[in-house]
């Protein structure tokens, strides 16, 4: 599929290249030179871990299996790669997003109708049976819609996406991404949010699962009034590499984002990395922006990169600034439980619940919400603290 099918991903591509925050955008992957561990974009990612997705030595040789649930009036189809709604919500900027978009065969689209308020979340679960593939998924949410969305990663896999978010004008997506992996799974993902106007979306993303993910969430403001929320909780064993490079870009007046990322790492060679890009370009004026990560330590050898940046065009803005934060547990609070009676362990895990408790509250779905919780004691189970 050419990229000039879709006008909104042309445009994309234009408006991306002007900011030295961002690489250029294609869909073409001989427009991308084979990452090395040199290069700005990829110094922290463990190439040699990625099976290939990276160099095009990546062969598709298995399948991941995508089934949807979804409430009336919501719609979940399996299209071709011709269907016109693929492509408008963003270009990939990287070597392996324009893999993934080259080599997907089949794609999912979500489509939530013009004013429906659906009763219960959507449901879309990738599950991973061994080897190496590619996929897409759309979600569109019409104007004046409210709307949950899951996705849930499981199983074993090589796995490259792009995923596109569209919301319209005054419709409201809570979007909810679970990376559950087995222990040898590796995930790449691109997420393509594209804002109407007073459109709002919530994001939470969660990894837990996987040997290597690496996710790039990116937002795109169309029309003023735009509110983006973005959640994000990893937990990372030895020897797990989680990665998330977030990129928010204020290009139209009065728009708001919330960044807030928190991570735990446990194990020798355990490894996070957040890269947190926002930009407010020359007309992005009355721009509200806020972004924080927080990375707790809980034991020797593991190792948390993070990475804030903020690039400002325009001295028009409302409030704009960043945060990041990375230790051990906070001693005096330490000391506070202990003084009331609680063991050091049961001390130091009830620390790392109430670390995660403010995020994973965001959540609105029950069932999921308990799961995180279980995923946490297990965790914490699983070195003892």
């Amino acid at each position: 599929m050419s990229p000039h099918s879709h006008g909104g991903g042309a445009e994309a591509a234009a408006a991306e290249a002007q900011s030295k925050l961002h690489a250029t955008a294609s869909f073409d992957v001989d427009d991308f030179a084979v990452p090395g561990a040199r290069d700005e974009e990829w110094r922290f990612t463990p190439l040699k871990r990625l099976g290939g997705l990276h160099d095009g030595s990546a062969k598709t040789d298995g399948g991941v299996t995508v089934e949807a649930d979804v409430p009336d009036p919501v719609r979940a189809e399996t299209v071709g790669r011709d269907d016109p709604r693929i492509g408008r919500a963003g270009t990939p900027t990287d070597r392996i997003a324009a893999q993934a978009w080259s080599g997907f065969e089949k794609a999912t689209v979500v489509t939530v109708p013009r004013e429906a308020r659906p009763e219960r979340p959507a449901f879309v679960s990738v599950r991973g049976n061994g080897g190496t593939s590619y996929g897409h998924i759309v979600i569109d949410v019409e104007p004046l819609a409210e709307v949950t969305v899951v996705l849930d990663h499981t199983g074993s896999a090589v796995y490259a996406a792009n995923v596109e978010v569209n919301v319209g004008d005054g419709a409201q997506l809570t979007l909810v991404a679970l990376q559950d992996w087995a222990d040898d799974a590796i995930h790449v993902s691109h997420h393509y949010v594209r804002l109407g106007r007073d459109a709002r979306i919530k994001s939470v993303v969660v990894t837990f699962g996987g040997d290597v993910v690496r996710l790039y969430p990116q937002v795109r403001y169309t029309e003023r009034g735009g509110d983006c929320e973005m959640y994000g909780l990893y937990f990372a064993d030895s020897p797990q590499h989680l990665e998330h490079r977030l990129f928010v870009d204020h290009s139209v007046p009065d728009c708001r984002s919330r960044v807030e990322y928190k991570g735990a790492l446990q194990g020798t060679d355990a490894h996070t990395v957040w890269i947190g890009d926002v930009l407010i370009r020359p007309d992005a004026t009355g721009t509200d922006t806020y972004e924080l990560n927080r990375n707790l330590v809980l034991t020797d050898g593991a190792r948390a990169d993070s990475v804030p940046n903020l690039e400002i065009l325009t001295g028009e803005i409302i409030g704009a600034g960043h945060a990041s934060t990375t230790g051990r547990f906070d001693e005096e609070q330490l000391f506070y439980l202990q003084s009331r009676g609680i063991p050091e362990i049961d001390a130091r895990r009830l620390v790392v619940r109430g670390f995660f408790a403010e995020v994973i509250q965001q959540i609105e779905v029950p069932e999921v919400r308990d799961r995180l919780f279980e995923r946490v004691e297990e965790e914490l189970q699983a070195v003892g603290t």
